[in-house]
C-alpha cells in the first residue's frame, strides 16, 4: 500500500514536531503495511510556506535516517495545496510541489464554505495540463450538505483522495456516512492517512482495513490504495468512471442533520 496523504515531516506544518516523531510515524506505516509514503505537507501562503527545495532536503535526510535503522520504507515529495487563485504559480515557481513531480496536485478547500471560484481554478488548472485531487472530500461540510458537488467535480475531471480514518468515525459522523456513500458509488479514487502525529491513525489502518474490505471488496480495495497512487507517481492515467447519483437511507440522514460533526 503507498499512503498518499501524511504530514511527517518535522517542524513544516501542524504535523510532526520533530525528526523523532517523523521517524516514529514512518516505522508505525511500516507496521500497519504501508510500503511507500508521500508526504504532503499543507502550502497555504502567508502560513505554510516551505518551499520545494527545503522540504526535499527534509525527504532526503528522512530517508538517510530510515536507512541506518534498516526501516523500509519509500518516499515521495508532494504537498496538501491549500486553493487560491495563485495555484498554478505555486507549482510553476517551485513554492508548492506537484506529487512525486508529475502533473498531479493534491488540494483541499475551506472546511465549511465552498470556494466561489472553485469550478474556474479547476479548469485552470486542466488547462495547464495540472491533474486536481481533492484531500478528504468526505470531510467539507458543504459537501456533506449537497454531494452533488462531487459529481460536478468528477466529471471536470477532479479525483477524490479520503481519509482513510473517516472510514471509522474518526472525523464524525457525517463525514464516516459521506466517506461511506462515495466509496460505494465508486467515488474516492485514493486513500491517505492524513497522519500528523505518532499513535493516532497508523494503529488503527489494519481494522481501518477490514472495513474497507466489506463495504468495496479487495480488488478495488487495491485499487485505490496501491495500483492508482503508483499510477500517479508515475505519472500516468486514472480512468475516471461516470460518477453516481449518491442516495442517503433514512438513518443515514438523520446522521447527517442530527450529527455535530
Amino acid at each position: 500500500m503507498i499512503d498518499f496523504h501524511t504530514h511527517i515531516l518535522p517542524n513544516i506544518d501542524d504535523g510532526a514536531r520533530n525528526i523523532e516523531e517523523t521517524i516514529e510515524l514512518v516505522e508505525e506505516a511500516r507496521k500497519a503495511g504501508f510500503e511507500a509514503i508521500i508526504s504532503t505537507s499543507h502550502y497555504m501562503e502567508g502560513y505554510y510556506e516551505t518551499n520545494a527545495p527545503e522540504r526535499e532536503m527534509w525527504i532526503n535526510i528522512i530517508y538517510q535516517q530510515i536507512q541506518e535503522k534498516n526501516i523500509k520504507m519509500q518516499l515521495y515529495l508532494g504537498n496538501e495545496v491549500y486553493l487560491s487563485e495563485n495555484i498554478i504559480e505555486l507549482v510553476k515557481y517551485e513554492k508548492a510541489s506537484t506529487i512525486n513531480d508529475t502533473n498531479y496536485v493534491l488540494f483541499e478547500m475551506p472546511l465549511n464554505v465552498e470556494p466561489l471560484n472553485l469550478f474556474d481554478i479547476v479548469y485552470e488548472m486542466k488547462k495547464k495540463k495540472i491533474i486536481p485531487i481533492l484531500a478528504h472530500p468526505e470531510r467539507y461540510a458543504f459537501v456533506q450538505q449537497d454531494p452533488e458537488i462531487i459529481n460536478d467535480l468528477i466529471e471536470a475531471g477532479v479525483l477524490m483522495q479520503a481519509n482513510y480514518a473517516s472510514i471509522d468515525g474518526y472525523y464524525g459522523g457525517k463525514a464516516q456516512v459521506m466517506v461511506r456513500k462515495l466509496l460505494e458509488n465508486d467515488m474516492i479514487h485514493l486513500l491517505g492517512s492524513d497522519v500528523h502525529r505518532p499513535g493516532t491513525i497508523y494503529p488503527r489502518i489494519p481494522q481501518i482495513i477490514k472495513k474497507l474490505k466489506e463495504i468495496i471488496g479487495r480488488d478495488k480495495l487495491e485499487e485505490i490504495t496501491t495500483l492508482n497512487p503508483k499510477l500517479v507517481l508515475q505519472n500516468r492515467r486514472i480512468e475516471l468512471g461516470e460518477p453516481n447519483i449518491i442516495e442517503l437511507t433514512m438513518k443515514e440522514k438523520l446522521v447527517m442533520k442530527f450529527s455535530r460533526s
